[in-house]
């Protein structure tokens, strides 16, 4: 098996430990990648400007971002794909009635539909944002572009709605007891990538990619080498090449160490 040209790696949980800080096993084994001329990037859920102090600490320039729908490379724009406005609409308008709280986010922004509830706020905290809380919009579908949307609902609160039309137009990925992304129903970190590496004229087989989490399994599938952290969720784990050690047990440097990038 050749070895991976570019290495992508999920944030919470795998980056970060579960302090969202950064092993010091983790950044040295990125930047003897980097120093060896393996390209690095970032594969996440987060908008931009959520891990733009990330970025900058490690030096990585390229991410998917959104889960898939907000590509960059070396810096610029490649790829984007917003939520459909009128699908949009209609499930924040059903969110309302049932009074779950809802969140708007784009490449600048997090802003809320209404006043957070106590799951809202659970969910939102737990991200440790370089931001104050975000402030309530309720017109700001009106004039932004919407990547990603946040519901906020328990595991066993009725979402069955969510399956049928329109709203079966998105998908739908836990990250968090209380919340859930919103995505473009053909989104996933794999599509992301897909198109990162059309830009770089790579394929699926020259890359890599760290994950934990369920949004983090069509990545593992995707590309030549997918290594689960030792944290991971089952799915994860059956899906990945093999599983490396947690991520507060160096899982990131004995995992590329392992595939013979250190």
């Amino acid at each position: 098996m050749a070895k991976p040209k570019i290495v992508f790696f999920d944030i919470d949980d795998t980056l970060y430990d579960q302090n969202k800080l950064i092993p010091a096993s983790t950044e040295e084994a990125i930047h003897r990648l980097q120093d060896k001329g393996v390209l690095t990037a970032i594969a996440t859920g987060r908008s931009p400007f959520m891990f733009r102090n990330l970025r900058n600490h490690l030096g990585i320039h390229s991410f998917v971002s959104f889960n898939g729908s907000y590509v960059v490379y070396e810096d610029s724009t490649v790829y984007t794909n917003p939520l459909n406005d009128s699908t949009l609409h209609a499930l924040v308008t059903r969110t309302r009635e049932l009074g779950w709280s809802f969140a708007f986010v784009n490449d600048q922004l997090i802003k809320l539909d209404g006043q957070a509830d106590e799951k809202a706020k659970e969910s939102i905290e737990s991200l440790k944002l370089p931001m104050p809380f975000p402030e309530s919009d309720a017109h700001f579908i009106e004039n932004h572009e919407v990547y990603q949307g946040l519901v906020f609902y328990g595991k066993h609160d009725d979402a069955r709605f969510l399956q049928q039309s329109p709203f079966d137009e998105f998908r739908y990925v836990r990250w968090h007891d209380y919340g859930v992304d919103v995505i473009p129903n053909r989104g996933s970190k794999a599509e992301g990538i897909k198109q990162l590496l059309k830009k770089m004229g790579l394929t699926p087989d020259d890359a890599c990619a760290f994950g934990d989490g369920n949004n983090d399994i069509e990545m593992l599938s995707y590309v030549g080498t997918g290594v689960a952290m030792g944290n991971a969720v089952d799915e994860a784990k059956k899906t990945a090449d093999f599983v490396t050690t947690p991520v507060h047990q160096d899982g990131i440097y004995n995992g590329l160490k392992h595939i013979g990038l250190l």
